[in-house]
């Protein structure tokens, strides 16, 4: 053909999750009125089978073709990342790098319920098998990686055709690419090595940010952060930092569990261990309510995110150190709390409770006292009298008054 090829080139990294999908639509949006091709250089784990849907119908409804390579070298195609592969209208991969591995999984890596992963397995085997046919690669083994998770090297996915070349570079892959002949919705596209530039395409910083904070394991950090800040401030009024962290933390982890597919139950029972933590300070459980809390706390933890096909989210090393640095965290709390109620005051009215005074006048059941090099207005319970220079001790307060006692000999109230 003559003249440059424009290629759009888009990197996704990390799990697949609504900000990718953006992602791609927007370079798609790009692509389609500046670029001839899109080529995505693809590095995941997995991720929402919701948001995989979604860039698999992207891909095979864009308007140009969509290359994707997996790479650099160590770089994978796992779960939700070998549908993707299936539908680009090239696929690559880098010498050492894998794919596969697309069987369902719940939270933690645990095994889906044998119903709900039987019904699962079969609707992703029928859209895998109908993505791979339209491209024309190998069916039986994209099956064999949704049935009994397989994974295979990058020399054996082109041996295999599950992808068609094996490119050492974004650049590789173009040349061998253009060179065969590209299949797109405007006709093929063939060129030669100088006739093309590779443009790179960048997201920007909310997306970068939004992708960490879609991260389940940042959002549920973030969530557990939250809560213990805003328990801080509630508990010792005036602090001002760890509310407002506390609250900007909270604010940001509900975001993205509104976006992440969060059990309610998770939720409610995380909020629950919070409040048992709170009733800690106010009832005497003897530890109970404490105990009651961590578990709360824990269950709720390994229950917050719903069952999502490929979801990666919160494994037991991370929810097991985080349970128990929060509950030390706001046992910290409740101890400084209790603490501080059970010690005695030095200011205010209560303070004066029990303290000596001396009688400076006394008529009628009432006179002035002097307490502490204060005088005072002073009355006594049943009309008793005192002498000037007496000393009483001080019983209660009555407003501005004070209410006095005799002193015994032993110090006490007689």
């Amino acid at each position: 053909m003559d003249g440059t090829v424009s290629a759009l080139s888009l990197r996704i990294e990390g799990s697949i999750n609504p900000a990718q999908e953006d992602l791609l639509a927007k370079a798609l949006d790009v692509c389609s009125d500046r670029h001839d091709l899109l080529l995505i250089e693809l590095d995941t784990p997995g991720g929402l089978g919701k948001s995989m849907r979604e860039m698999v119908k992207m891909i095979l409804n864009a308007p140009c073709p969509v290359l994707v390579w997996v790479g650099p070298k160590g770089a994978r195609a796992a779960s939700a990342g070998v549908f993707l592969v299936a539908a680009s209208t090239v696929a690559s991969m880098s010498p050492q790098t894998s794919i596969g591995s697309a069987s369902p999984v719940a939270m933690g890596g645990k095994d889906v319920p044998e119903t709900m992963a039987k019904k699962i397995k079969n609707d992703f085997l029928s859209l895998i098998r109908g993505v791979a046919e339209a491209r024309g690669r190998n069916v039986d083994w994209y099956e064999k990686a949704v049935e009994q998770a397989v994974s295979i090297t990058a020399s054996e996915a082109v041996m295999l055709r599950v992808v068609d070349f094996m490119a050492t570079s974004p650049d590789d892959l173009l040349v061998q690419a253009g060179a065969k002949g590209i299949d797109g919705p405007r006709g093929e596209l063939r060129f030669s090595e100088g006739q093309f530039e590779l443009v790179p395409f960048e997201p920007g910083f909310r997306h970068a940010f939004l992708n960490w904070l879609l991260n389940p394991q940042i959002a549920y950090l973030l969530f557990l952060g939250g809560i213990a800040g805003l328990f801080f401030e509630l508990s010792n009024p005036g602090a001002i930092f760890p509310g407002v962290f506390g609250g900007i933390c909270l604010l940001l982890a509900l975001y993205a569990m509104a976006v992440l597919p969060t059990n309610v139950a998770g939720l409610l029972l995380i909020f629950l261990a919070v409040v048992l933590f709170i009733l800690e300070i106010a009832v005497t459980s003897y530890g109970l309510l404490s105990i009651g809390g961590v578990a709360s706390l824990f269950i709720g933890s390994t229950i917050l995110f719903r069952f999502e096909y490929g979801f990666d989210a919160l494994p037991l090393s991370l929810i097991l150190p985080t349970v128990a640095g929060v509950s030390l965290l706001i046992a910290l709390g409740i101890y400084l709390v209790t603490r501080a109620q059970l010690k005695p005051r030095y200011t205010g009215a209560e303070a004066m409770l029990g303290l000596p005074g001396e009688v400076l006048s006394w008529h009628d059941g009432r006179g002035r006292v002097r307490v502490r090099g204060e005088i005072w207005k002073a009355r006594s319970e049943g009309g008793a009298s005192f002498q000037k220079g007496a000393q009483v001790r001080i019983r209660d307060i009555d407003g501005l008054n004070l209410v006095v006692e005799p002193f015994g000999q032993d110090g006490r109230g007689e």
